[in-house]
């Protein structure tokens, strides 16, 4: 059997951990540069807040009713993250949880007896919530997309179900599958099921546990499509995945928290993401050959003062030897910025990715340069150690920029309580 942890709402559940009067009032979380809502409680969802609209539209209604509101705090929903999924980790194993996202894994169950899962699940679900405080909804089944059917249902009457349920029988599962709209179905999505609706009059999952493998091949996506069909009929088609300790391709982007328009600020941003980049690279003990920079500017709608996002614009460099050293990535990554750069535009975002990743132990010291040159990772060591420690980058590349206008918009952060000294919870 499989099981789903799902953290409720998860950005909002982690700013009441630590304002408790903010229990079972509303409150919603916003995007990047405070634009849109990316997490909202139930009691913000009946007062009509929708999911992903845009801030300023909701803003009138968030007044009126006095929602709380925060910008995205990831320092913060980061650390909780990491404390729940070790929580899963202890009660279960490693073995047995693959995290999914930043607040969903999925847990292996087959060492439980049937009889004792829905026991299982309450404990889980219990202990997860006094360790962390953050309360979860769990959903088990024989199946990933199963589980994902049953937890939306644990999801949808909190009360009833008290965030737990059990896809244990054949009668279960078709009630189950009975009760869910294809939308809702993991895999599907809204315009997909939009499809299926008008075209094959699938309206529920259970509508499409009727339908052929062959069927599914040709209009599900291919394989996709064939093992969906096979996990809501009962069969596991999907196994539980190792955790990916070494990435293949390392990114980091972010919006500008104002529009940019000199070449200055654009490579201080991009020198700012390549630290964050080469940061990663070398906790995994990687080196990287290929840098890759774009931008994406604002584009003027004809006829019109509005703007809307144009095109990404972006170019990549493949280096003569790989490398985490943060200056010698810097410099090819800066340059390629007046590659894309044009002068008279208005931009919104920039970002970085590093490919070509390799085991930096596999990296050759060069006989024809310095001592020091060929240490430099001890140098990048010593500056990861730094800045950890002490935290907001206190060391940095002139590069980088000291005042950083561009930086992303947080009007409405919560403390970071978890990560910064300085930020810490106080109890009077």
């Amino acid at each position: 059997m499989k099981a789903i942890i799902d953290c409720n709402s998860f950005y909002c559940s982690c700013e009441r951990l630590f304002l408790p009067h903010l229990d079972n009032k509303p409150v919603v979380v916003l995007s990047n540069n405070d634009g849109c809502i990316v997490s909202r409680t139930d009691e913000a969802k009946k007062l009509g807040v929708e999911m992903a609209g845009p801030y300023f539209k909701a803003k009138p209604l968030i007044e009126k009713y006095g929602v709380a509101t925060f910008s995205s705090n990831y320092n913060l929903y980061g650390d909780l993250s990491w404390r729940v999924m070790e929580t899963l980790r202890i009660m279960l194993g490693k073995e047995n949880v693959e995290v999914y996202s930043v607040d969903e894994a999925f847990l292996e169950l087959d060492e439980f007896s049937q009889k004792d899962l829905e026991q299982v699940a309450m404990n889980i679900r219990e202990t997860v919530e006094l360790w962390t405080g953050i309360k979860v909804s769990v959903g088990v089944a024989p199946t990933k997309v199963l589980s994902k059917v049953a937890n939306h249902l644990a999801k949808k009457n909190k009360i009833a179900t008290k965030c737990v349920v059990v896809l244990d029988t054949k009668e279960k599962i078709t009630k189950a599958l009975q009760d869910t709209p294809i939308g809702e179905v993991w895999g599907v999505g809204r315009q997909y099921a939009q499809k299926l609706i008008e075209m094959n009059a699938v309206y529920t999952a259970y509508d499409l546990t009727k339908k052929t493998e062959e069927w599914a091949y040709k209009n599900l996506g291919g394989i996709v499509g064939t093992r969906l069909i096979k996990e809501l009929k009962g069969e596991p088609a999907s196994v539980m995945k190792k955790e990916l300790k070494v990435k293949k391709m390392i990114a980091t982007t972010r919006m500008f928290g104002t529009p940019v328009k000199t070449i200055t600020e654009i490579k201080e941003a991009v020198a700012t993401y390549i630290t964050r980049a080469a940061e990663k690279l070398r906790r995994q003990e990687s080196a990287a050959s290929i840098i890759n920079v774009f931008v994406v500017p604002k584009e003027q709608v004809s006829n019109n003062t509005h703007f809307r996002h144009g095109p990404s614009v972006s170019s990549y460099v493949i280096l003569p030897v790989a490398t985490s050293a943060t200056n010698e990535l810097i410099k090819p990554a800066v340059l390629l910025v007046d590659r894309l750069f044009e002068p008279g535009r208005i931009y919104k975002k920039a970002g970085v990715m590093l490919s070509g990743i390799v085991p930096d132990e596999s990296i050759q010291g060069n006989l024809f340069m310095s001592e020091t040159k060929n240490c430099e990772r001890r140098l990048m060591d010593m500056i990861d150690n730094i800045n950890f420690s002490q935290r907001d980058d206190i060391l940095k590349f002139a590069r980088s920029g000291t005042k950083r206008n561009w930086k992303m918009r947080q009007e409405l952060r919560s403390p970071r309580y978890t990560t910064r000294w300085n930020e810490i919870y106080k109890v009077k």
